[in-house]
């Protein structure tokens, strides 16, 4: 029988997913698990696909910004804008390290500006200029395009579970309607299935049959504890897999479970400044936990034959 992870090593990590799937089929000694309890979620930022130098959506975000600040002069000076303009990506890292720290003080300042920047506009055409993005840009320092920056075992790992009964759900502090355009082609998980932060929407009636609008508002950011209650809502079940990489994912894999069914939770480590990146910042709690709760730890470096 063909490996259905060639990307992963021979490691402790592959044999645990690997044993999982076996009792979750029922193929040792308990029962197996039913197709409707076989619910997997995973983190897409650093879990699913890169995150480094910067999220992939900060960077269709700071483009707007941007063109935002050259046509108003009045935003120059203020943020976002102006780190954006000025390509401070030094600030909008240290925003981001400042929330995984539990300040969210500079996240609130982010956030406005984000919701500015496509504001106003229906749903289709914010997917159609997201695509467009996804398709057209360039991760600045991989060299390759958004679209090939999937990790390959993670990938693998999506195929593989689906091929045994699985419901994939992504589960992220990104925006749902971002990704939504991309993740069947990508990972194979409908549009449906992707949970994310989002804006506020409105219909607004007309002769064609209404159009949902996009609002200047936040709506919910889909990450630390709210992981959980949007998987509930949108599942109305417990997942038995959870993949993350950062302490927003924290929440999500303490949920992961159960006494009564196997489960399995994962937390990817970046520790391949050659192949990728190699980081910490930001998963400090995470990692901490992973240790005391003996959650599997995935080392790119180690694990990962591939990473792209």
């Amino acid at each position: 029988m063909p490996d259905p992870l060639p990307s992963w090593n021979e490691s402790r990590s592959k044999d645990a997913i690997v044993d999982f799937v076996r009792r979750a089929r029922g193929d040792g000694s308990g029962p197996g698990l039913a197709m409707a309890d076989r619910v997997a979620v995973f983190d897409n930022d650093g879990t699913l696909w890169c995150e480094k130098p910067m999220p992939i959506q900060l960077d269709f975000f700071l483009r707007r910004l941007v063109e935002m600040a050259e046509a108003d002069p009045d935003l120059r000076e203020r943020q976002p804008w102006k780190a954006a303009r000025e390509r401070d990506y030094g600030w909008f890292s240290k925003v981001m390290d400042e929330h995984y720290a539990g300040d969210d003080t500079n996240v609130a300042t982010v956030a406005a500006g984000v919701l500015a920047a496509y504001g106003g506009i229906s749903v289709e055409t914010f997917a159609a200029k997201a695509e467009e993005f996804l398709r057209a840009a360039r991760h600045p320092t991989l060299d390759r395009g958004y679209l090939e920056c999937a990790y390959a075992p993670m990938v693998e790992l999506l195929a593989y579970l689906a091929d045994n009964g699985f419901s994939n759900y992504i589960v992220s502090g990104g925006g749902r309607d971002f990704m939504r355009p991309i993740t069947d082609e990508v990972y194979a998980v409908p549009s449906e299935r992707v949970i994310g932060s989002s804006t506020a929407l409105t219909y607004k009636p007309d002769e064609h049959g209404g159009t949902i609008m996009r609002v200047a508002a936040a709506d919910y950011l889909d990450d630390g504890p709210e992981k959980p209650v949007r998987i509930w809502s949108r599942t109305g079940r417990r997942p038995v897999l959870a993949g993350g990489n950062s302490n927003g994912d924290v929440p999500m894999l303490e949920y992961t479970q159960h006494g009564d069914k196997p489960f399995l939770r994962l937390l990817v480590l970046h520790d391949d400044a050659d192949r990728e990146f190699e980081y910490t910042s930001g998963a400090e709690q995470a990692l901490d936990r992973a240790s005391a709760a003996g959650w599997t730890v995935v080392s790119m470096r180690n694990d990962w034959a591939k990473v792209f």
